[in-house]
């Protein structure tokens, strides 16, 4: 055991890793007493542990670490993304394990969509993962279908190339594109790096436009494609490490041995299918017989 926290990992982040609790919970259990090392028991989350060290919880050995899994969520309206909600209404996270139960283990989001907005919702079971993602130098954008209320000036919406201070509030660089408008409504294409708490509401008042309806149709790399609302399924386990796997240390060993077994199976000379030529070659004309001349 090490008081040192440069060696090792958190206490708290290591319950988390086994998929036990979250790591506020983790320290709540710590300061009950819950929680050993090699033989002491905690009363304080300050504390680093590594893989030789001991742990216990409630006098049963910690579980090793779940590997790091990604899902891909179709979040209807009316769900709130977190895991209690003071005002009672319902949440993604109560959704889900009266949907799926012990099929899916305890996962977290990767950022968040509003009471009212629908889409693709990111979860892990992996915190670093979470906040990876999250960040915006990793550079992975949001993409939203969004339908608005009013008259689209396709000018304004260009002007979001820039950037907008709303309310006090600075919001970057946002690609907006009209994609129709019938009547007084609209459909407009919009992308985001970062994803404020409602930063596309506020933009879209900000320039007389009401948001109806707001749809996140990706994340990076990962697509909504057709998963229907309340569907729920696993980013492939080779997908998750060609995307993530460098933003993560620990996977880097397990992206190394894909990457090993993949060349040896031809994937990195695989050719990509071209499609057939469906030409012909042109019939050779058959030579004039000899005439045949008389004696």
């Amino acid at each position: 055991m090490t008081d040192n926290p440069e060696k090792g990992e958190r206490i708290a982040k290591a319950l988390a890793r086994a998929g036990l609790c979250s790591r506020r919970e983790a320290e709540r259990w710590i300061e009950a007493g819950r929680v050993s090392v090699d033989g002491r028991v905690l009363t304080s989350p300050a504390l680093a542990v590594t893989p030789a060290s001991q742990i216990m919880v409630d006098g049963k050995p910690l579980a090793a670490a779940e590997p790091v899994r990604l899902w891909r969520y179709h979040k209807p309206r009316g769900l709130v993304t977190t895991h209690r909600d003071p005002q009672g209404r319902p949440t993604v996270f109560e959704k889900l394990k009266q949907s799926f139960g012990a099929a899916l283990p305890r996962v977290i989001s990767i950022g968040r969509l509003d009471l009212n907005s629908e889409g693709l919702l990111l979860l892990t079971n992996d915190g670093d993962l979470a906040r990876a993602l999250e960040r915006p130098k990793t550079g992975w954008m949001r993409r939203y279908r969004v339908r608005v209320h009013g008259r689209v000036s396709e000018d304004a919406l260009g002007g979001l190339a820039e950037g907008v201070t709303v309310a006090g509030i600075t919001y970057g660089p946002i690609e907006a594109k009209l994609e129709s408008q019938k009547g007084s409504n609209a459909w407009v294409a919009v992308t985001i790096a970062e994803g404020k708490n409602r930063e596309i509401r506020r933009v879209m008042e900000h320039l007389g436009l009401q948001v109806t309806r707001l749809i996140r149709v990706s994340y990076g790399p990962v697509q909504l494609g057709t998963l229907g609302a309340g569907q729920v399924r696993e980013v492939p386990r080779r997908i998750l490490l060609e995307q993530v796997g460098h933003l993560l240390p620990a996977l880097g060993p397990e992206k190394a041995a894909m990457k090993k077994a993949g060349a040896k199976k031809g994937w990195a000379k695989a050719k990509p299918k071209t499609r057939p030529s469906y030409k012909t070659k042109a019939k050779a004309k058959p030579k004039p017989k000899a005439r045949r001349t008389k004696p």
